[in-house]
C-alpha cells in the first residue's frame, strides 16, 4: 500500500517511526508469547479449521466424510474392506480404513447409474467434472429416478478424483485402459513402489459384477498414474439446498449396505434411468433380491427397502 507523504519537521518524523517500532516491538513480543503459550494441536486446529457453509462445495465434502466415517461400522463396509486389503496384499497402514470408507461411498454415490443418479452419455467434453457441476447448480429438485446429470466416463472419473481429494485423499488419478476409455485409479504407496486400485467409473468393457478394486483392466498400462489437482470447482460456490439434501439423504439409505447388493442395485437404477427398464419392473426385481439375503444382513435389508420404496413411489407417479 502507498502511503501518504509525511509533513512537518523531520525531527517529527523520527520520532514518529521510534513510537511504531517500540508499540510493532511490543505487539510481536505477545504474539510470540501466545503462541509459545499454546499446545502445537490447537495452534494447528485454528490455523487450519474454518467453517464452512452447508450449502457450498467445502460444506458437502465435509458431510461426506462424516458419513464415510459413520459407515465404517457396517459389517458389511469392513467385509468389503477387508476382502480388497487381502486381494491387494496390503496392511491397514497401508490402506487407511477411513479413506477406504470414504472412497468407497464417493465411488457408490458418483458412478454412472450410481445413487446419486449420474448417467453415462457421450458428451465430447474435456475430461473434467466442471460440466457436472454446472449441471447440479442449475438443478433445483432431485428424485430417486430422475437423473442429476449427464457425463461421459472422463467426466465421472474427474468428478471422482475431484471429491477424493478435497476430502483429504491423495493420489487418485485419471487412467485410460483403452484410447477411448477413462476410469479412475487409486495409487496406494507401498515398499518398493505403489499398489494401484482401479475405480471403475462406468460399466464399459467389464462385466456386471467388475467394481471397486476390479482386475477387468490392468492400470500398469499406462506408465504413470498423476494425480489430478486441477480445481474444477472452488470450495465457496453454492449448490441448490434440494440437491444437497437428496445427495446426502442417498448416502444415508445406502453406504451402509454390501458392494454386491450395491452393484444390483446399480444395474436396476441404470436400466430406470436409461430407459431400458420401467420403475415398476426395477422394483419388482429388487423386491426378488432382497428376499434372498440373508435376515442377519441387516444393512443390505434396509437399503433394499429403502430402494423399493422410491421404485414404487416412482411407479405410482403419472
Amino acid at each position: 500500500m502507498r502511503q501518504r507523504p509525511r509533513r512537518g519537521p523531520a525531527a517529527m518524523q523520527v520520532i514518529a517511526s521510534g513510537i511504531r517500532l517500540l508499540f510493532g516491538g511490543l505487539i510481536l513480543s505477545a504474539v510470540s508469547f501466545v503462541a509459545a503459550a499454546t499446545p502445537p494441536a490447537q495452534r494447528t486446529a485454528s490455523n487450519t479449521s474454518t467453517p464452512t457453509e452447508p450449502n457450498t462445495v467445502a460444506g458437502l465434502v465435509a458431510r461426506l466424510r462424516t458419513q464415510a466415517a459413520a459407515s465404517q461400522s457396517s459389517p458389511a463396509v469392513r467385509a468389503d474392506y477387508d476382502a480388497l486389503r487381502a486381494t491387494q496384499s496390503l496392511s491397514a497402514a497401508q490402506l487407511p480404513y477411513a479413506d477406504y470408507a470414504y472412497l468407497r461411498l464417493l465411488f457408490e454415490a458418483t458412478r454412472d447409474g450410481g445413487y446419486w443418479n449420474l448417467h453415462w452419455a457421450i458428451t465430447d467434453r474435456e475430461p473434467n467434472s466442471d460440466a457436472i457441476w454446472a449441471q447440479w447448480r442449475a438443478r433445483r429438485s432431485a428424485t430417486p429416478t430422475g437423473i442429476t446429470a449427464t457425463a461421459e466416463c472422463d467426466e465421472l472419473s474427474a468428478l471422482y478424483a475431484f471429491l477424493a481429494r478435497r476430502g483429504g485423499v491423495r493420489n487418485v488419478g485419471l487412467f485410460w485402459p483403452t484410447a477411448n476409455h477413462t476410469v479412475a485409479v487409486w495409487r496406494i504407496p507401498t515398499t518398493p513402489g505403489e499398489t494401484r486400485i482401479v475405480v471403475p467409473t462406468t460399466q464399459i468393457f467389464l462385466s456386471q459384477y467388475d467394481s471397486f478394486g476390479t482386475r477387468g483392466f490392468d492400470p500398469w498400462k499406462q506408465a504413470t498414474i498423476y494425480e489430478y489437482g486441477r480445481r474444477d470447482i472452488v470450495d465457496d460456490a453454492r449448490l441448490p439446498q434440494a440437491l444437497i439434501g437428496f445427495f446426502l439423504a442417498q448416502n444415508d439409505k445406502y453406504a451402509r449396505a454390501s458392494g454386491l447388493s450395491l452393484q444390483r442395485m446399480r444395474q436396476l437404477r441404470d436400466g430406470v434411468l436409461d430407459g431400458s427398464l420401467s420403475a415398476d419392473q426395477a422394483m419388482r426385481q429388487a423386491q426378488a433380491q432382497r428376499e434372498r439375503i440373508a435376515p442377519g444382513a441387516a444393512d443390505d435389508r434396509s437399503a433394499y427397502a429403502h430402494f423399493i420404496r422410491d421404485l414404487q413411489a416412482a411407479a405410482k407417479t403419472p
